[in-house]
């Protein structure tokens, strides 16, 4: 489920790909009921209760990874850690490693160290450029870290080098083939545009918490200039729905389009 201990994963633009099927994407995330993520860029939402942090992690622990943008980390600088004993005990009866892993998506590779998220007990994945790969590796360098920039230092242990602009379709069909099955989008905005664009969101999960931001500032759910060519509005299938305390948990399928007709 993972590449080569201290090698890097190149892929290229038009290499072809053996495994042609791609894993099951849920995107999971909390909401105003207009719509935002958080109140700015950089902003971590606060707003959600631990009913909510108990669902996320229920989520994640499905998972065989997760994947957020830099941003996303940038403002929270933790991801979430399964801990409650019967998801562990769950995901050791399905052969799953403790842990599903945490993949950020940064192409700059302008992330800091000293962050709590390279701390966690959780296995990391990155995202980026042989650029920004570079970039990383200075950050290590400053850090006072030995060990080329890899899983020996602890930050990261699996690299994903790409060409800009990043071809996500490419990208997760590699990941099928490693192994990643199911994996969950936890943000951002341009994250989950990005995927939902390309048909490659399967599901979502959208707790929506009982405040309006009200914000020209704050960041909706979707990014609209990523959207801009696509066909809209995206239609979207009721599964489940549950009410706890304040808070409302929907469950909707994404009904994916080509050319007008459901496919």
């Amino acid at each position: 489920m993972a590449v080569e201990e201290g090698r890097p994963l190149s892929l290229k633009r038009g290499e072809k790909v053996r495994e042609k099927k791609l894993p099951y994407v849920t995107a999971i995330m909390a909401i105003s009921v207009d719509g935002k993520i958080s109140e700015g860029v950089y902003q971590a939402a606060r707003f959600s209760s631990k009913a909510d942090l108990r669902h996320l992690e229920r989520q994640v622990a499905q998972c065989d990874a997760v994947i957020f943008g830099a941003n996303t980390l940038r403002a929270y600088q933790t991801s979430i850690v399964v801990r409650e004993p019967e998801l562990l005990r769950e995901r050791e009866e399905r052969q799953q490693p403790p842990q599903p892993l945490h993949v950020v998506c940064s192409i700059s590779g302008q992330l800091l160290p000293h962050w709590r998220f390279f701390s966690q007990p959780l296995p990391r994945g990155l995202i980026t450029t042989f650029e920004g790969l570079q970039n990383w590796q200075r950050r290590e360098a400053e850090a006072g870290v030995l060990g080329e920039g890899r899983g020996k230092s602890g930050f990261f242990q699996e690299f994903f080098i790409v060409d800009y602009p990043l071809d996500w379709v490419e990208l997760m069909a590699k990941f099928y083939s490693l192994g990643y099955r199911k994996i969950g989008v936890l943000g951002g905005a341009n994250l989950f545009s990005s995927l939902l664009k390309l048909g490659l969101v399967d599901d979502l999960w959208l707790t929506i918490c009982p405040l309006l931001m009200g914000k020209t500032s704050a960041l909706g759910i979707v990014s609209p200039s990523l959207l801009a060519d696509f066909p809209l509005p995206v239609s979207l299938k009721l599964v489940e729905v549950k009410v706890v305390g304040e808070e409302i948990f929907v469950h909707y399928g994404v009904n994916k389009k080509g050319n007008g007709e459901e496919i």
